[in-house]
């Protein structure tokens, strides 16, 4: 049966999101808010589809703690979950994602659309300049660019591993930096077919003031995003018949 739910589950995200993208072309060649409204739908329709398909619920604490004008949100990344789900919950969500999403078929032109930043990792400083101009675009528009510090999945109870391109950005755009942490690896984990039921949590933690020292700031991602990160991992496997703790790899 978990298997069966899974084969489910699976087909039916990605048929969704197909007939989404198909059905909601028209919005392609129309002003980029548009975009940004269907993506919202479709983000809606696939967290539903997810608690029927696989009985995956979603709860969001502290969305109290986002600024209303532009800043940035540095959420930890353990699934494909996190890179939709903030969607419908935000005004103006910005994903600073890499640039093979965005070169997609019809995911990518819709992205783009929709103000999404690319970053080709393979140029590296140019790659950072580029981010960084758009970036300030966006939050001068009152964008929430969402980053993910360590800048790509990481299993249950891997080492963290962040880097320095949030903290350069929070040094360049002059704006707060909202940690976010989440346990949506224990559900949906990273490579793996298997879905699992229970109850997704992100929570977004009081913002870092601007203007602070750079350094600082990434030290105290890591060590408030970490600690609330085990936190609701603690919280998930205490519940009756917890999903299985994901093996940790590199």
């Amino acid at each position: 049966m978990p298997a069966l739910r899974a084969l489910i589950a699976n087909t039916v995200f990605f048929a969704n999101m197909v007939v989404w993208m198909i059905v909601c072309s028209p919005t392609l060649f129309l002003p980029d808010r548009y975009a940004r409204k269907y993506m919202r739908a479709w983000a809606r329709s696939t967290l539903w589809l997810l608690r029927v398909t696989a009985g995956m619920n979603w709860e969001i604490r502290g969305l109290e703690n986002i600024p209303k004008e532009g800043c940035l949100i540095a959420a930890k990344h353990q699934s494909t979950w996190e890179t939709f789900a903030l969607l419908p919950y935000l005004d103006k969500p910005i994903y600073i994602l890499k640039k093979e999403l965005i070169d997609l078929p019809l995911f990518g032109w819709y992205a783009r659309r929709a103000g999404m930043i690319p970053v080709e990792r393979s140029r590296h400083a140019s790659a950072l300049l580029a981010m960084t101009r758009a970036a300030k675009e966006s939050v001068a528009e009152g964008g929430h660019l969402i980053i993910f510090p360590e800048g790509t999945r990481r299993p249950v109870g891997a080492p963290p591993d962040y880097k320095s391109g949030t903290t350069h950005l929070y040094k360049q755009l002059g704006v707060p930096i909202v940690p976010a942490a989440l346990n949506s690896g224990l559900f949906w984990p990273r490579r793996q077919f298997r879905r699992h039921a229970g109850t997704i949590v992100i929570s977004f933690l009081p913002p870092i003031a601007a203007g602070e020292d750079p350094k600082a700031v990434r030290g105290q991602l890591q060590e408030v995003i970490e600690a609330e990160t085990q936190a609701l991992v603690d919280e998930a496997l205490a519940v009756r018949n917890p999903p299985p703790l994901p093996s940790v790899q590199p």
